[in-house]
């Protein structure tokens, strides 16, 4: 099955892993323990990695989706010479610590990704191999594959049971990723006991319906693991599960197999019998022979040699495509041209202007050359979004060099793809849906943000203005709720030419996802001057329109489509007498990051009359309005109708600004 040496080399993960778990008190021991054989095989055999740089550009990437099991890849990091110290591992768990619980991007050198929220790492690792095989498509040459690597994960039955991993699934196998390969620890326990409590599908046929090829192993024979990743590599047209049969707690001789061994430490009395078993001193906690230890640090060299040949090879394709060179590193390193603000399109003044959708899918096209590697699309729903990137081709197994994607009606599966490719690096991915779908796909959007990966989202029809379809689709509390969430930058413009430099702020941040809010209906575009410039979206909020008077009678706030009912309401209260100001907060994340003395001079103290209006829910607006101002909105769900009238119905008008500022 395995040489002494190559055991004694998955023993001591487990063992590294056992104690890890017990030093902390909390932790799961049984998956590491169980999966200690397939992954050394994967990290020390068959991973392309240089554990000095974790950042080249064609690594192999890894993902453990089953992120429960983090010691199993904190262990593995430690010995194959990352940048991760045995203070690390001793210190799992606790806070502050560069081993948390579960695994964090940009915590731990060498984690692709967060994982824990099963199904997520599943899912990203499927954008991970769809940025692969795009830039792939995109830069190799006869004789040159500089872009050439694999995406593997090691899953979970959890990760199998998450509706996500389904979505995820029949996307990878529509697009024939064959350089996808996940390895199912397919261990039959969770938390409550047998999986044949609740999960008793045929997993194998389940994928083959998909159009993955399925192989199954025992995954503690160290050659049957080789034979089934050689085989997966093999299959190119085709995404592989290898479906690893292994014991959950494997050598602990009274929690092998059983559910104890999923969520909580072994305890001391069991880590001394299952140290016998493996052959280890019980006495010696965090130890590594250092015949283990060598076979380990070999990835060092490996790693530094893989890396090398890279960097030959794509020395001498630069010689022979200088221009591709050029763009690549410009791309791997998320370079935007200088030339991006010039290419935003400037949009006509009109009372009838398009709605901010249709806006945003002409600023797509006109950026597309600009920022060529604008890549992304929407959730079955590009006629309604408007981002399809027209005449560059569709993203398919047979054109993988097209840009517009078809994700399909997968909203989660979607945007955990788009995070994926977002972390790959090399693209600038977007996906789209209507706003209302946030809630499919909230988690990803959180992981996003937590990970500050610069994922772009871009969410129509946002109010009870898209009308007829009624109260389903009218999202209400999702502006509320998108913007309690920490680290996502939201932008809900109030015309055209807000849409285009909402999508310069897009495209030029690197630290959080960016969610662009828009409308299904058309609204006026306005004419503009230096003071009210619509760069100023990048502010969050700015003064669009002043009043005469150095202190306003009445500040009026409005976003999206109800920036133009503030600046009705502001010419109506002129004529009663009131000097208004306008002020549009296209976004109150990046008006918060502005400095005390441009939010006082947007939003003076001194004014306490503030009427804000928004056709969503009110929860929040306080902020901005204060104890003595009016929140105009509604915190009760929409109904079936047109738009215009349910504008009227719900109170959402020009007329409920004069009255609450007269």
């Amino acid at each position: 099955m395995s040489s002494q040496l190559d055991q004694l080399c998955a023993n001591t993960i487990r063992t590294l892993s056992m104690d890890g778990v017990q030093k902390a008190n909390s932790g799961h021991p049984g998956m590491p323990m169980g999966m200690a054989d397939v992954a050394y095989v994967l990290w020390t055999k068959y991973l392309k990695h240089n554990p000095k740089n974790p950042n080249w550009v064609d690594r192999d990437r890894f993902v453990l989706s089953a992120g429960h099991g983090s010691m199993l890849i904190y262990s593995l990091l430690h010995l194959t010479g990352y940048d991760v110290t045995m203070e690390d591992l001793k210190n799992f768990r606790q806070t502050g610590s560069r081993t948390p619980g579960h695994p964090e991007f940009g915590m731990t050198p060498g984690v692709e990704t967060t994982t824990g929220p099963l199904g997520q790492g599943f899912a990203t690792g499927v954008g991970m191999a769809m940025a692969e095989s795009h830039l792939a498509a995109k830069f190799n040459k006869d004789g040159y594959s500089i872009v050439d690597h694999y995406t593997y994960a090691i899953v979970s039955d959890g990760d199998l049971m998450e509706g996500v991993s389904h979505e995820a699934a029949s996307m990878a196998g529509h697009m024939k990723l064959g350089k996808l390969i996940y390895l199912y620890d397919s261990n039959m326990i969770s938390i409550e006991g047998s999986t044949e409590l609740a999960f008793t599908e045929d997993v194998k046929k389940r994928f083959e319906a998909y159009g993955w090829h399925v192989i199954e192993i025992d995954g503690h024979n160290h050659s049957q693991i080789s034979s089934g990743i050689e085989e997966a590599q093999s299959i190119t047209n085709k995404p592989s599960l290898v479906i690893c049969k292994t014991k959950i707690g494997f050598g602990s001789p009274n929690k092998e197999g059983k559910e104890e061994s999923h969520g909580s430490p072994l305890g001391d009395d069991e880590i001394v019998l299952t140290k016998e078993v493996y052959g280890f001193d019980p006495e010696k906690k965090f130890f590594i022979p250092d015949d283990a230890l060598e076979v380990f640090r070999g990835e060092v060299a490996k790693g530094a040699t893989s890396e090398a040949e890279w960097n030959a090879n794509f020395e001498a394709y630069a010689s022979s495509y200088s221009d591709e060179a050029a763009s690549f590193t410009k791309w791997m390193n998320r370079e935007i041209s200088m030339d991006l603000e010039a290419a935003l399109p400037k949009f006509e003044v009109t009372d009838n202007g398009p709605a901010t959708r249709a806006s945003s899918g002409k600023v797509i096209n006109a950026i597309k050359d600009v920022v060529p590697n604008l890549f992304g699309g929407s959730a079955d729903l590009g006629p309604s979004t408007k981002t399809d990137i027209n005449g560059e081709g569709e993203y398919s197994a047979e054109t993988p060099e097209g840009r517009t994607i078809h994700f399909g009606v997968r909203e989660f599966g979607m945007a955990a793809a788009v995070n994926g490719m977002a972390l790959h690096g090399g693209v600038i991915p977007f996906g789209a849906t209507f706003f209302v779908f946030t809630d499919y796909l909230r988690p990803a959007l959180r992981l996003a943000a937590l990970m500050k990966a610069p994922s772009i989202f871009v969410m129509t029809h946002d109010s009870i203005g898209l009308g007829e379809d009624g109260p389903t689709h009218q999202p209400v509390e999702h502006l509320a709720s998108i913007r309690a969430m920490p680290n996502v930058t939201v932008l809900r413009p109030g015309d055209a030419n807000e849409v285009a430099y909402a999508w310069k702020v897009a495209i030029e941040n690197t630290s959080s996802p960016t969610v662009l809010v828009l409308t299904r209906q058309g609204m006026p575009t306005y004419e503009r001057t230096d003071a009210n410039s619509a760069s100023l979206v990048a502010k969050g909020a700015y003064i669009f329109a002043d009043s005469e008077k150095e202190t306003p009678d009445a500040i009026l706030i409005g976003t999206g489509s109800e920036l133009h009912l503030a600046v009705n309401a502001k010419a109506e209260l002129k004529e009663k007498g009131v000097d208004a100001r306008v002020v549009s907060m296209p976004s109150w994340d990046l008006f918060e990051k502005q400095s005390a003395e441009y939010k006082e001079n947007v939003l003076p103290k001194s004014v306490t009359n503030r009427i804000s209006i928004e056709a969503g829910s009110t929860f929040g607006w306080e902020r901005y309005v204060g104890a003595e101002g009016t929140a105009i909105g509604l915190d009760t769900f929409g109904e079936s109708g047109p738009a215009e009238e349910l504008y009227e119905h719900f109170g959402i008008t020009t007329a409920k600004m004069v009255e609450a500022a007269s």
